[in-house]
């Protein structure tokens, strides 16, 4: 009767451990890992990412510069009295000059010569080769083509071209700084409060641009709007991860992101109704007002609320998350949080050792790369001359594929194959389409949205293999710290093209297609992580062998406890 004794006193002893030290992952599997409330909670946050698509991709519209040349006074007031063309008037103004090859109509410079004197209506028999040329003195004229941005608006053409590159530039330094300082208010005061202050502070910034009276204003109110914007769509992510079970957490992620694609193909629909810029603001910002209701329909992570101490009010959103998933909970007396970091991560912890600092550098390029080459896609539309508004859609729509193509293979696949391939295909495709003739539209359309779809594949598993590749204790900072290259990617990029399309118009699609192509090359020196349980400590980097001959021990440890187990539960005979 002994070993009954101590069966029983084993078994009440190891169930009141168990209730006394449930984690948030028991809990989670009580009242459902992905049931009706969280599925309400995921489609709300996923509609609040599809502005941030808007916001990001904006500059396409916003900033379009038209067809633009040197304004005379005299030749305008000449072409209304003679009945002339805007293309009689254009010959009249401006000089011809060589650009990428091809014989144009310079927009920055105009002949001197005093029209108040040598007018006549007779425009064939004038040449006017000879004459020597200068600078734009009296502003520009625009073809509109029934678009008006604040490149109109505030003139931002030749020698203030730059200007306009500001615009995507300081959106992307407003991301760095947001990624950092809602990192910290997120864990400081929660997801819910960085997503609603985000969500206020894209209301105020975006509504300001849409009235700013002059391009420095809307400089600062735009940084403030990648500020919050970028900062809020990473806490909503975390959230979403937090409050879903392990084994959703993936599909959520991609899901969440193919939402941001959204955002990309509703632009176009925008701004082809609505064609003043200040308008298009608007139209972007207003929605997001309604998302301030998110205070009573988005609830706190329970996850961070343990972090935080505060198990009971973690209890009591679990019990209201499980009460819509129609599931009933167990009473459980505490709640531990079974993801607390043993050692404090460091920056040296990321290139201390070989291993390491080969996946930091190896990460940290593919970041840069990775966001200099997809936006660099994005704002390319429109410049080749086509139709903005069908070519942005087309491209937007490859981005879906690519979030399919990932949730079908990287379990099948693996991640490092799929990862260098589709930088090496997007690096292929700008080569190729640099190569093609602008006569053969079509062509350079397919080959575009190929180079697109790769990109894009490249931009969501870099999530996942940056994640995968660092031991847990370091696994946030070097996240953040790999993906800050994104942002510096993203600060480099509008002056590398369009600076240099001026140059040549495909030199941009050169570059874009080296870099990714070292970049993808450079994927096959990592690791595979398909199927390799997560490293906990820098060693498990370093000697991964050593870490798989471990799994390898305790798996055959475990089966030996319970052999043995049911081995004593067997009755003695006496």
């Amino acid at each position: 009767m002994l070993w009954i004794v101590q069966s029983l006193t084993c078994f009440f002893f190891l169930t009141w451990i168990t209730a006394a030290m449930t984690t948030f992952d028991d809990l989670l599997e009580e009242a459902g890992n992905f049931g009706r409330s969280q599925k309400r909670i995921f489609f709300l946050i996923c509609v609040w990412s599809v502005p941030f698509g808007c916001v990001y991709a904006s500059i396409v519209f916003q900033g379009f510069a038209p067809d633009h040349w040197c304004r005379d006074p005299a030749v305008v007031e000449a072409r209304q009295a003679c009945n002339w063309s805007l293309a009689d008037s254009r010959r009249l103004t401006v000089p011809l000059v060589n650009s990428s090859g091809v014989l144009q109509h310079s927009s920055c410079e105009q002949y001197v010569v005093d029209w108040n004197t040598t007018v006549t209506c007779d425009t064939q028999e004038l040449d006017l080769s000879e004459l020597p040329v200068t600078a734009c003195k009296n502003g520009w004229e625009y073809d509109y083509e029934g678009r008006k941005s604040f490149v109109t608006e505030f003139n931002l053409v030749c020698s203030d071209g730059w200007f306009v590159d500001m615009y995507q530039s300081v959106l992307n330094v407003g991301f760095l700084v947001g990624s950092f300082a809602f990192g910290f208010l997120a864990d400081r005061f929660g997801r819910k409060v960085s997503l609603l202050v985000s969500t206020l502070l894209n209301v105020i910034a975006g509504l300001a641009m849409a009235m700013a009276p002059n391009y420095i204003t809307i400089l600062v109110f735009r940084t403030i709007l990648g500020f919050s914007s970028k900062g809020g769509w990473m806490a909503s992510y975390v959230l979403l991860t937090e409050i879903v079970g392990v084994e959703y957490r993936r599909m959520v992620g991609i899901v969440y992101q193919m939402f941001f694609s959204c955002g990309l193909l509703i632009l176009p629909l925008l701004a082809y109704f609505i064609t003043d810029w200040r308008w298009l603001q608007v139209a972007i910002t207003a929605p997001q007002i309604l998302f301030l209701s998110y205070f009573w329909f988005v609830p706190e992570s329970p996850r961070w609320l343990i972090s935080q101490k505060n198990s009971s009010k973690a209890l009591e959103i679990t019990k209201a998350i499980a009460k819509e998933n129609k599931r009933t909970l167990k009473s459980f007396e505490t709640l531990t949080e079974d993801e607390g970091e043993s050692s404090s991560a460091s920056l040296l912890d990321l290139v201390r050792t070989p291993t390491m600092r080969k996946h930091t550098l190896i990460l940290m390029f593919n970041w840069f790369t990775i966001a200099f080459v997809y936006q660099g896609l994005i704002m390319r539309v429109g410049l080749d001359g086509g139709n903005v508004y069908i070519d942005f859609l087309i491209s937007s729509l490859v981005e879906f594929p690519a979030a399919f193509f990932i949730l079908f293979t990287i379990e099948r696949i693996g991640r490092r194959i799929p990862f260098a391939s589709s930088n090496i295909v997007a690096g292929a495709a700008c080569f190729i389409s640099a190569a093609i003739p602008e006569s053969l539209v079509w062509l350079r359309t397919v080959v575009a949205c190929i180079g697109r779809l790769g990109i894009t594949i490249a931009f969501q598993l870099v999530v996942f293999v940056n994640t995968e590749l660092y031991p847990t204790f370091v696994r946030s900072l070097g996240v953040s710290i790999c993906s800050t290259l994104c942002d510096i990617g993203g600060i480099i990029c509008p002056f590398m093209l369009y600076r240099l399309a001026e140059i040549w118009l495909e030199l941009p699609l050169i570059i874009f297609g080296v870099i990714a192509v070292v970049a993808g090359s450079l994927v096959l020196l990592l690791p595979e992580t398909r199927g390799v349980p997560l490293p906990e400590t820098i060693d498990d980097v370093e000697f991964p062998y050593r870490k798989k001959e471990d799994v390898v021990e305790n798996q055959q440890m475990n089966n030996l406890l319970k052999s043995d187990l049911r081995n004593n539960k067997k009755p003695r005979t006496v």
